[in-house]
């Protein structure tokens, strides 16, 4: 089991035949992700990646042509909700949006149309997602990861892969990786992941990755209280961030007092989650808790 991607992804890449979508798609690729189909509007009827994938004019026709079931999204910021959205309206139930750089004002009416479509959106300003051993959709390096019984979600890249890594190292697998990215508008947010891995068999602990700003992590732990049964551990960057200096995302910015790395700390822990005071210490409180089998 796993939850969002798997060995029945058939993948559409947005922006194949760019610098990014090209080098990311023989990525997933050599994973062993099956991608079917690429969309770039005036380009339908060549192939791309050394004629391996067929090229589209819109997404409607490549999922007409190839079935393919999720949309992984490598255009510039200004093209992007463009994408996006004709993801959604194609028919694409999964949508991942790598670009970053959206501004936020753009991503609130994209998001209410993608839900107005019944479709997921996961970003944009993520690093997508993997399931380990089945599918690689974005930017994750498959090489970090294994299979195994560890959720992964995170709005940092980088902090995802270190923790990824680490985990690897340490003999504890991974079920799936979900980056959800870190700007103040996204489409799927912790509370969405953590009902899945909730759900998810295969799932025995979680790790969640947050950062400063917003109130995600705290609705996250209000979330975790009520309705999480299985251990999570936790980390939040940008604890010794000043207040109102951005750090890194669009969305990790405290503002008047409120977002600190200290407040959601305080949170978490105050409803059973471990949390780790450097990234290093994750892997290790993972596999405490799971030696423990309680949260």
């Amino acid at each position: 089991m796993s939850i969002l991607v798997n060995h029945d992804t058939r993948l559409l890449v947005q922006g194949i035949t760019g610098k990014e979508g090209e080098f990311h798609t023989r990525a997933m690729l050599a994973y062993g992700t099956n991608v079917v189909a690429g969309v770039v509007p005036g380009r339908g009827g060549q192939k791309a990646i050394d004629g391996q994938i067929p090229i589209f004019n819109t997404v409607k026709e490549a999922v007409r042509a190839t079935a393919a079931n999720v949309a992984v999204i490598y255009v510039p910021a200004a093209f992007a909700p463009d994408a996006i959205r004709e993801a959604a309206a194609g028919g694409i139930p999964l949508v991942v949006c790598i670009t970053e750089g959206i501004p936020a004002l753009d991503m609130v009416a994209t998001y209410s149309f993608v839900q107005e479509c019944g479709a997921r959106l996961v970003g944009p300003n993520c690093p997508g997602l993997l399931t380990p051993g089945a599918a690689k959709v974005g930017i994750i390096p498959g090489n970090i990861a294994t299979p195994g019984p560890v959720g992964v979600v995170s709005k940092s890249g980088t902090l995802t892969y270190e923790a990824v890594d680490a985990l690897t190292r340490l003999g504890l697998g991974q079920s799936s990786i979900v980056g959800i990215g870190g700007d103040p508008i996204i489409g799927t947010s912790f509370i969405d992941v953590l009902a899945l891995f909730q759900a998810d068999p295969q799932t025995e602990a979680i790790v969640l990755i947050g950062e400063i700003g917003g109130d995600a992590e705290i609705q996250a732990a209000n979330y975790i209280k009520a309705h999480v049964t299985k251990p999570v551990v936790s980390f939040i960057a940008g604890q010794t961030a000043p207040e109102g200096k951005r750090m890194g995302h669009a969305g990790a910015i405290i503002s008047g007092g409120e977002g600190t790395a200290q407040e959601k700390i305080k949170a978490l822990e105050a409803v059973g989650v471990r949390v780790a005071h450097v990234p290093t210490e994750i892997a290790q409180l993972v596999k405490e808790v799971l030696a423990a089998g309680v949260a």
